[in-house]
């Protein structure tokens, strides 16, 4: 990590990414205004512990965090595993069982880039068909569900689809600040240039999906659980989308079908 920007530069981006005001900011951490503007200008440097509580307030990501810790002259505290990591073989096994235990119905444990991590046999339904070039790792879940070479061609509600991933992935790209998903939300976004999806609606709670395979029209409701009072960077930014059938033709064609366990 380099400390090319100053924290209280950096503290000053995560406030105003959350659209708070110094005032705002210093009454939930209960801290005075002065010494919020006295660290966002560099007349002080936070301790460890003021930082970090900062941080909690602004609802900074772990791995920003550890960021913020290096520009104040401080080593990170958060660690980055890979999910195969011994010492974290307990989560792995939970996130294998969690999947494993959804079939016959599609699960897949993505990052918080949307690359697959994990997935159970029954996602095998989405891959069918998708362009080889797409299943070279890292697997993106979000470019498969909409770039014309993955499975979009199969949705028969494509824009109902795009209506509900692209704000939720603008929204996580402006929470996070990470140009990666950024960069990514203007390539999908492109994917439907000069289309206009429909909004999803304030009462739609779940995402749904219709898919074509085999001739058959599978309905499905998306589900998405993430992992709380995560310590580790890769716990913390894990998902789990679980898919639901919607309907009970959906549930007894996956319950009767072989499905090939994906690449």
């Amino acid at each position: 990590m380099q400390r090319d920007r100053s924290v209280g530069t950096l503290l000053r981006e995560w406030r105003n990414r959350r659209r708070l005001t110094q005032l705002d900011l210093a009454i939930q951490a209960n801290v005075s205004t002065r010494h919020i503007s006295f660290v966002e200008t560099g007349r002080t440097t936070p301790s460890r512990p003021m930082l970090l509580h900062l941080a909690q307030h602004l609802d900074v990501p772990l791995r920003e965090r550890n960021k913020l810790l290096v520009a104040a002259g401080y080593a990170p505290v958060y660690a980055r595993r890979p999910l195969e990591d011994p010492e974290l073989a307990t989560a792995y096994d939970t996130v294998q069982r969690v999947l494993r235990e959804h079939e016959p119905f599609p699960a897949v444990a993505v990052d918080h880039r949307w690359n697959v991590l994990l997935a159970n046999s029954a996602l095998g339904i989405f891959l069918d068909g998708v362009d080889a070039a797409l299943l070279e790792p890292p697997v993106n879940m979000m470019r498969l569900g909409m770039d014309p070479r993955g499975f979009a061609p199969r949705l028969r509600n494509l824009g109902q689809v795009r209506a509900y991933l692209l704000p939720r992935l603008a929204r996580q790209a402006a929470r996070t600040g990470d140009p990666e998903l950024s960069s990514l939300y203007e390539e999908l976004r492109s994917y439907g240039a000069g289309d206009d999806p429909p909004t999803a609606g304030p009462a739609d709670i779940a995402m749904p999906i219709r898919l074509c395979h085999d001739g058959v029209e599978l309905s499905f409701f998306s589900t998405i659980t993430t992992f709380g009072a995560a310590f580790d960077i890769t716990l913390e930014e894990i998902a789990v989308e679980s898919l639901f059938p919607a309907d009970a033709e959906t549930t007894a064609y996956l319950r009767r079908s072989a499905i090939s366990p994906p690449p």
